[in-house]
């Protein structure tokens, strides 16, 4: 019965590109316009038909991790590409439905993230080893979407070309007071002490990343620059002229989005800037994919502009700019699984092949995901005072910052 219904169901989905499946039971299923890409799938397990029809998400990563599935040439990017083209125009929504609907009764239970359990969930991915991250991020440990001013940016050039871009929009002077929320492994607040002169408050969860970030600076002479605290963003206090805080809002929660807007306000001065660079959704409210969720980001949630905006009102913050950008965390996703699949068996070496498939899967699926889906990357600009920026964007693309990266690339 399974085997015919997701025979049924793929049938109603796949319009585009070719997709060849091999049942458990030796059948052979056809589906798409018959040309190219075509992507070849063997399903080993009698009872992974029925598991991909009841939740699609969760079995096709298990299954890829377990290799109860197979793809012809490991063609994954290619398997992935044509689910989630096909998806991309809400075919499949109806198909998956009851599971939306689960997982949007658990949504707010799930995004509950009081800082003890904020803590865990950091540690989950961010604790991993240190050799990990070294495989496929630049030299400087970046790891959230970098800037592609030309497509055949290298990623270290596309990842300078970020921290230059959120600079610029800082408008940093020497000597100012800067708070990094979630700081990574310190590349930023390396950035902004070296170049720019601030000094520089960073606060992660991470005791792996709070190690290296404060190794890294004492290694660049800045230890009297910055400070890096293992703590929770929400026990900072004092004032900063600017915050900033790349690829944390992710792991912020929805019922903690008013708590964490407010905490930027209080700690902001009067004229002061702020800066929120976070993944987003171009589609109303939704939830996270259980897969996701329960190997790579627990917590996790991308939220729609609508639920930034809410809560930002609600503080009295002015937004003073709001830039999206499309496509940019695509290539970047692109480089790092190339860069990881280069140095692949070094990876086994630290963690076994299952793990190994499941990060090939993470890199690929959020690839094709903001390729063919509605994902993005939100930069939101904040301020106390409506004229704590300049009235144009001109001050973003002509000031030194950009210009010297982009000299520097030529």
């Amino acid at each position: 019965m399974w085997d015919r219904l997701l025979d049924f169901l793929l049938g109603r989905v796949i319009r585009e590109g070719t997709l060849i499946l091999h049942m458990p039971d030796k059948s052979i299923g056809r589906y798409g316009n018959g040309v190219d890409p075509q992507v070849t799938v063997h399903l080993h397990d009698p009872a992974l038909p029925g598991r991909l029809v009841r939740a699609p998400d969760m079995a096709l990563g298990e299954a890829y991790m377990d290799q109860s599935l197979t793809i012809e040439g490991d063609d994954l990017r290619g398997l992935l590409g044509i689910l989630m083209q096909n998806a991309g125009d809400g075919r499949a929504d109806w198909w998956r439905f009851p599971v939306f609907m689960a997982q949007g009764a658990l949504r707010l239970i799930r995004q509950f993230n009081p800082a003890s359990r904020a803590r865990r969930n950091v540690a989950h991915h961010y604790d991993l080893s240190g050799a990990l991250y070294d495989l496929f991020l630049d030299e400087d440990k970046q790891y959230s979407c970098a800037y592609f001013i030309h497509p055949d940016d290298s990623l270290d050039q596309a990842q300078a070309q970020k921290k230059a871009h959120i600079a610029a929009k800082l408008r940093l002077s020497p000597g100012m007071r800067v708070l990094d929320i979630g700081c990574g492994w310190g590349g930023m607040a390396i950035t902004l002490a070296r170049d720019y002169g601030a000094r520089v408050l960073g606060v992660t969860l991470s005791e792996e990343q709070h190690r290296v970030a404060t190794e890294r600076a004492e290694q660049a002479g800045l230890s009297d620059r910055i400070e890096f605290r293992l703590a929770d963003y929400r026990t900072v206090t004092g004032q900063f002229d600017r915050i900033v805080s790349v690829g944390m809002f992710e792991h912020v929660g929805v019922p903690h989005y008013r708590e964490y807007f407010r905490q930027i306000k209080d700690l902001l001065t009067p004229d002061g800037i702020a800066l929120v660079h976070t993944i987003g959704r171009m589609t109303p409210p939704g939830s996270t994919s259980p897969w996701i969720l329960k190997y790579i980001f627990p917590g996790g949630y991308i939220p729609a502009l609508s639920e930034v905006m809410i809560p930002v009102q609600k503080t009295g913050l002015w937004t003073t700019d709001v830039e999206v950008w499309r496509l940019h965390y695509a290539q970047t996703l692109r480089h790092w699984h190339d860069r990881f699949m280069a140095r692949i068996e070094t990876a086994r070496e630290l963690y076994d092949d299952r793990f190994c498939r499941m990060w090939r899967y993470y890199l690929i699926a959020s690839e094709m995901t903001f390729r063919y889906g509605w994902q993005c990357v939100f930069q939101v600009q904040l301020a106390r005072d409506q004229a704590a920026v300049p009235l144009t964007r001109d001050y973003i693309y002509n000031g030194p910052e950009i210009a010297q990266t982009v000299k520097a690339a030529e």
